[in-house]
């Protein structure tokens, strides 16, 4: 059964903290999504922090690691790198790994995925008749990791890594 004690601390408040309770509450919700913006404004993409949702990018990511995402315009994709994508008509990005590039004269790139853990590419996965990527569809590229614990970290995996690349720091 639901316990609702929380009900009768609320009966008992007077207005004033009532209302000091709610608007503390409304401040913590604005704060963090203030600091929400701030950081897809300082990395450039739409949702800079994720959670690795399957094993198909095993063993660099598993389960519950969560992925710190740039998506500056101007850095071009290349072989190798981990992009993190979104597919029209499915609501849950894709973490994986570029696996070829298709530059056309005109400028165009395109590119194709595969997780590591997954024996083929991504094509199976795009949606009917895309057999490419576009820079597009991409939300943003790992640039750091925070893991979930089921694995000893290296120094890719920690938080200020990512801050490092931020400001351009080579390691």
């Amino acid at each position: 059964m639901l316990s609702l004690d929380f009900l009768d601390d609320v009966r008992r408040m007077n207005k004033r903290q009532l209302y000091y309770q709610v608007l503390n509450f409304g401040m913590i919700v604005s704060s963090a999504l203030m600091i929400w913006k701030g950081l897809m404004v300082v990395t450039g993409s739409e949702s800079p922090i994720v959670v690795v949702l399957s094993g198909s990018m095993e063993p660099a990511f598993h389960r519950g690691d969560l992925l710190f995402l740039t998506n500056r315009v101007e850095d071009p994709i290349r072989v190798g790198e981990i992009v993190v994508f979104r597919i029209e008509g499915r609501e849950i990005p894709i973490v994986h790994r570029v696996l070829k590039i298709h530059e056309k004269e005109n400028g165009d790139v395109k590119f194709l995925t595969k997780g590591d853990n997954n024996s083929v590419d991504d094509r199976g996965l795009y949606k009917q008749g895309q057999h490419w990527l576009e820079k597009k569809d991409v939300v943003g590229r790992a640039r750091g990791v925070a893991p979930s614990g089921n694995t000893r970290p290296s120094c890719d995996q920690f938080l200020w890594c990512f801050f490092l690349h931020l400001l351009k720091v080579k390691l």
